[in-house]
């Protein structure tokens, strides 16, 4: 079943973003610990401003388990989805100056899926398509009527799976020192 995410959910989500992060190869890790990540993540998705905020975020859960999240926010929310990070970066005692991303990913009047992850043991499933078909709900709740979203160039198979749900490329952009194709999808069109 998919359901909005919630507080209680954090423990779950956190470990489903950090591959992401790691994907990314963002600089955090030569920083601080995949642990240390874990337990930041966990307590950021607490606070419903930031980028992986239980409110800005979808689950499919399969018999009390997370199995799949999908995170994103509206491009005007870019700017500050990630100052709540910082306070939590200096209870750990971390550089609060230390940012996980620096480059712009959205584009004007979109919807943005941030992250979507489909824990291991679910993967094939079907997991992703299903939460991709309920990102609309998620798009109109902003009164967005186009998603937008990141592809790594260097993962075709995301980016057949996001075709197969309508994303088409608009442009190549940098982030975090990969390229990446940047898909949208206007929910309007069927």
């Amino acid at each position: 079943m998919i359901r909005f995410a919630r507080k209680e959910d954090g423990a779950m989500i956190a470990p489903l973003i950090l591959v992401i992060l790691k994907d990314m190869e963002l600089p955090i890790f030569e920083e601080v610990s995949e642990e240390m990540v874990l337990s930041i993540l966990e307590e950021a998705i607490a606070d419903p401003a930031y980028r992986y905020g239980y409110k800005r975020g979808l689950v499919y859960e399969v018999d009390g388990k997370v199995a799949g999240i999908a995170f994103g926010y509206s491009s005007e929310e870019e700017p500050t989805i990630d100052v709540p990070l910082k306070n939590i970066l200096k209870k750990y005692g971390i550089d609060d100056e230390l940012e996980l991303f620096v480059d712009p990913e959205t584009l004007p009047n979109e919807w943005y899926l941030d992250t979507i992850s489909v824990a291991a043991d679910f993967r094939g499933m079907g997991v992703g398509s299903k939460l991709l078909d309920a990102l609309p709900e998620m798009a109109e709740r902003e009164g967005k009527k186009v998603i937008g979203l990141s592809v790594d160039e260097a993962n075709p198979n995301a980016k057949r799976l996001y075709e197969r749900h309508g994303f088409k490329a608009v442009e190549e952009r940098m982030i975090s020192g990969h390229l990446y194709e940047h898909m949208q999808k206007n929910i309007l069109e069927k």
